[in-house]
């Protein structure tokens, strides 16, 4: 039997949502997608102070979409109507655009999928280690010198890894639920660069 996610680890939730986020005919649907991103906010929580750039961040992306989707429901249902509308529209590289707002909350997961992974596969790293390796290798890129001095500085605060785990692991099995995400989440994640990419707005930087 699955445990229910007041007994599970923190991820139990988003891994249960994620069974939502395609249509049977495959298509990404816009609500299951922000609800499992939503879902990994109270994992993110339990960063403290060192996360609290990129809860933000994530967390007003997640607001600009759904407040799109729920302007028409029906019309929004499929996850990427509301940024081909945008490029349609030649709106989509307005820096409070549905697109832009599409493009990095997905970065944010890029990230934090990338830091599950150096947790699970360097057990000798620090937190502040696991951080920093997963920010050059995703977000550190596209921002510029300012996120980046302030994203350097809040990963100093980064929690004991040990208290850590802890802390997320509830009643349940953490590294298996941890590497499930790392396993599950990524192809939502690629199919929304490929998509970005087609209509020429994945490579778009922080001003």
């Amino acid at each position: 039997m699955e445990p229910s996610a007041g007994q599970g680890t923190v991820f139990a939730p988003s891994l249960e949502g994620m069974k939502h986020v395609r249509s049977d005919n495959g298509e990404m649907l816009t609500k299951p997608f922000l609800d499992v991103c939503k879902l990994i906010l109270p994992v993110i929580d339990k960063f403290g102070a060192a996360m609290a750039l990129v809860k933000s961040d994530i967390g007003g992306n997640i607001t600009r979409l759904e407040t799109k989707y729920l302007s028409d429901p029906s019309k929004y249902n499929q996850f990427y109507t509301m940024v081909q509308e945008e490029v349609d529209a030649k709106t989509a590289k307005g820096s409070s655009s549905c697109a832009n707002g599409l493009l990095w909350l997905t970065r944010a997961m890029d990230f934090l999928v990338e830091l599950f992974r150096n947790l699970l596969t360097h057990p000798d790293w620090t937190m502040s280690q696991a951080c920093t390796d997963s920010y050059g290798k995703t977000l550190k890129k596209f921002h510029g010198w300012l996120a980046s001095s302030s994203f350097t500085i809040a990963m100093k605060l980064a929690p004991d890894r040990k208290k850590f785990m802890e802390v997320i692991a509830g009643a349940g099995d953490v590294a298996a639920d941890m590497e499930e995400f790392c396993t599950t989440f990524p192809p939502f994640l690629e199919e929304n660069h490929k998509f970005l990419a087609s209509v020429g707005l994945d490579d778009m930087k922080a001003s």
